[in-house]
């Protein structure tokens, strides 16, 4: 069960609706002469007069913006960047209906005055339907064991597509899938791999004879964008100086898988 989040709710007269969430809780909130004053464990404040931005009672908290990129919500898309009009760069998770991914604000790079950055997986994470999988197929000999070196040969050439660093798995007679480990070396003639076991356990394991051999991009690293119907993003900034942002865009086409 999720744990319980309680925010403070703000409502606008002029809008007629809730426009605000806030994280710190007071026990009593005003408005007055244009100022905005809360009650706190009987202690009075005077808000958006200290120079120390997103500090409520003592306790630092982070801005958040969470918004939903949903034109053609009847196809499926490809988002590929985001692009921030903005005087600071922010983190920034998204979430789809296929998928999920987060740019760290170190990700942004400043380009014409705005922030831009190609969309990221999580680190770590695996989705074997995405595009950043790929297929070699059953091979003809394997050598060596964990935690050492494993060399696969294969009968067929390897596609280019497929190259050092990325992560070897392999799925046995029984549909079980395991991770093997990166690629160290590709043979000139591209039908051998050798593969850093290091981390395939137990000690002593190889690969099972018959398995399917099938290898995944980093997850980081390899920016082929959010596919999905909609995209949920949000924006998470912790500086304790104002910061503006202005809008919030994302290229993204349409997907033919």
């Amino acid at each position: 069960m999720p744990a319980e989040i309680n925010y403070t709710l703000t409502f606008s007269e002029s809008v007629k609706g809730w426009p605000s969430f806030y994280s710190y809780m007071p026990d009593m909130i005003l408005g007055m002469n244009q100022y905005l004053y809360t009650f706190k464990g009987g202690s009075l404040y005077r808000h958006n007069t200290n120079e120390i931005r997103n500090r409520y009672y003592g306790e630092d908290y982070d801005s958040t913006i969470t918004g939903v990129f949903n034109q053609e919500p009847t196809t499926v898309k490809v988002f590929k960047t985001i692009e921030l009009e903005s005087d600071d760069s922010w983190d920034c998770s998204i979430t789809t209906d296929l998928g999920s991914g987060f740019m760290d604000e170190d990700y942004f790079e400043q380009k014409e005055g705005a922030w831009f950055a190609f969309i990221r997986r999580i680190g770590n994470s695996q989705d074997f339907a995405q595009r950043s999988t790929q297929g070699i197929g059953g091979f003809v000999s394997t050598t060596g064991a964990s935690p050492g070196t494993i060399g696969i040969v294969f009968n067929v050439i390897i596609s280019n597509i497929i190259n050092y660093g990325d992560t070897v798995f392999y799925k046995d007679l029984f549909g079980a899938i395991k991770k093997i480990g990166p690629i160290t070396d590709i043979s000139s003639d591209r039908k051998e791999i050798s593969i850093d076991a290091s981390d395939l356990n137990p000690i002593g394991q190889t690969v099972p004879v018959g398995s399917y051999i099938f290898t995944t991009k980093d997850s980081v690293a390899e920016s082929y964008g959010a596919t999905g119907y909609y995209m949920e993003f949000k924006l998470t900034n912790n500086s304790k100086t104002p910061v503006e942002l202005f809008t919030i865009d994302a290229d993204v086409f349409k997907s033919f898988p």
